[in-house]
């Protein structure tokens, strides 16, 4: 008599299935994200191509598509430099005020963009704490593409320290340890052993330091002045365009920058999963 043939069971589980899981999911995107960015694609879509290349390609225009850009771009490749070394001393030192200078890293999303802007503003001032010393020297910060730099920083640091904290914890020491008993030197050691580990977590902190400094407004907009052709940023130009009821207008341009912005992020993406596939080869 032929053995009974048994049926593997299908796991119980306590969430719900994936079709349902997957059905709030799709639901709760839509409402959220693709409803409303879809309807800006809808309204520029109203344009004739003329029109779309007229309010987004003017020089005020790409005057504010330059610095906005090259100033997130700027921040962010700061933010993780000095990121990497804030969250290694907040990882791998003990040492008095440790949880305080931790909980200080979160400021800047605790703390309201314009009180953000306004404190940077007055800082950096021809006559704040940090403007008297730096205006002799003919550094001017307020009011300026400096400025603009500043605050972008300013709000993307805790992105990147956040994202870095969990991988360096992670990260044994004794991997080091083992790599300086094989001979390796300190600098091969950082550049063979740390970095390949952590350049996922160094690509994925740039990307939310850059994403976020694209779209900052609140911060930017006391520190930089404001000057069409040399201190405003798109996000200000946008609003700027609400209020002159230039709808179709400010709609293109949020357009271009969604789009630029989408592809900014896919590019990291991609960098990211090859990484991850190279290190582990």
């Amino acid at each position: 008599m032929n053995p009974a043939v048994t049926f593997p069971q299908p796991s119980r589980r306590v969430l719900p299935g994936f079709g349902l899981s997957l059905g709030f999911t799709l639901t709760y995107l839509s409402i959220i994200v693709l409803i409303p960015l879809a309807a800006a694609f809808l309204k520029t879509a109203g344009m004739s191509w003329g029109e779309f290349v007229a309010a987004v390609a003017s020089p005020r225009v790409l005057a504010s598509y330059r610095l906005s850009f090259l100033a997130s771009m700027a921040a962010g490749l700061v933010d993780v430099f000095f990121g990497l070394i804030v969250a290694w001393v907040l990882v791998r030192y003990s040492f008095p005020g440790r949880r305080i200078i931790d909980a200080l890293v979160d400021l800047p999303f605790a703390l309201p963009t314009a009180v953000a802007g306004i404190a940077l503003t007055t800082i950096y001032a021809k006559h704040g704490w940090v403007g008297r010393w730096l205006e002799p020297h003919g550094i001017k910060v307020a009011f300026t593409e400096i400025g603009v730099f500043v605050a972008l920083t300013f709000i993307g640091l805790p992105f990147v320290v956040r994202t870095l904290q969990p991988v360096l914890m992670e990260l044994e020491p004794e991997i080091e340890e083992a790599a300086a008993s094989l001979g390796a030197s300190r600098w091969k050691t950082l550049t063979r052993v740390i970095l390949p580990e952590l350049t996922p977590a160094l690509l994925t902190g740039f990307a939310l330091a850059f994403a976020r400094a694209l779209g900052e407004y609140g911060s930017v907009v006391f520190i930089s002045g404001n000057m069409p052709m040399r201190t405003e940023i798109v996000p200000l130009l946008i609003i700027t365009k609400l209020e002159q009821y230039d709808y179709r207008g400010a709609t293109a341009i949020a357009v271009v920058m969604l789009v630029a912005s989408f592809l900014m992020l896919l590019l990291i993406n991609l960098l990211q999963k090859w990484s991850r596939r190279y290190h582990r080869v």
